[in-house]
């Protein structure tokens, strides 16, 4: 084996150690009798997962979470897959312009986009509240859903719906017959971002906190700024948990080789 052949795998093996290892160390110390960070681990306890559960403001803002991502992922599904439909076959310069400015979200800070998607929305009169909370989210959410729907429809050649047509389909019957279930992969994979994105999402949805509103990262945040345990750890660890079962649904149902073919 060669030297550089080597240090590759080094690299590698390096890189994944650094990203999987702060993982790793969240989720042992879920499982602690103590009630701080600390190795070796004097104990092993599930108590701080049942701390979850008797701590209300984490179950309200878990249920908002969920809400807020389905409502978020349905609204950019809804948005998204018919601009990614028709700018993918548009001849026009001005389709170019269009899909970079609906996927400029992905390059800004999010930051910037809450701060000044909460004066905006202020200005049109919507406030801090849930539907603002849902518009913010659906455009952070949307670049997504056009990524993925249109690698997957720019792959299917367009003789396929032109056969459709010439059958006797409408435009409609030609969708729901032929082009949806050719970019059904690319749907599940920009619905998998979009809501995994909107659930684990901080910085827009801080600008947007209130007693109603408040998200779980957001309520997570202001738990550690008065204590610090390993009930947060515990709540990290079912976040994790959540991700991985919804990549294993995903693999199920279509695979992530063809989802990673669609991003």
């Amino acid at each position: 084996m060669r030297l550089s052949d080597i240090a590759l795998w080094v690299f590698t093996l390096a890189f994944f150690i650094f990203m999987i290892l702060p993982i790793a160390v969240v989720v042992v110390i879920s499982f602690t009798e103590a009630g701080y960070a600390a190795f070796p681990i004097p104990g092993w306890s599930l108590k701080w997962f049942a701390r979850i559960f008797e701590y209300e403001p984490f179950i309200d803002s878990l249920i908002t979470s969920l809400w807020l991502g389905v409502v978020a992922t349905v609204a950019s599904c809804l948005l998204g897959i018919p601009a990614a439909l028709y700018l993918s076959r548009a001849r026009s310069g001005w389709a170019t312009v269009i899909t970079t400015f609906l996927l400029s979200p992905l390059s800004m800070p999010m930051i910037v986009i809450g701060f000044a998607s909460l004066f905006f929305l202020s200005a049109l009169g919507f406030g801090i509240s849930f539907l603002s909370l849902a518009i913010v989210h659906t455009v952070i959410c949307l670049p997504y859903v056009i990524r993925t729907v249109a690698a997957v429809y720019r792959a299917v050649p367009p003789a396929y719906e032109e056969a459709a047509m010439i059958l006797g389909a409408g435009r409609f019957t030609t969708f729901r017959e032929v082009t949806l279930p050719l970019i059904r992969p690319g749907i599940a994979a920009g619905s998998l971002f979009s809501f995994l994105t909107s659930f684990d999402n901080l910085p827009v949805s801080y600008f947007f906190g209130s007693a109603q509103t408040n998200t779980l990262p957001v309520v997570m945040l202001a738990y550690m700024e008065h204590q610090f345990d390993p009930s947060i750890a515990a709540l990290s660890t079912l976040q994790l948990l959540l991700a991985i079962v919804a990549l294993v649904v995903a693999d199920r149902l279509y695979g992530i080789e063809k989802m990673t073919v669609a991003t």
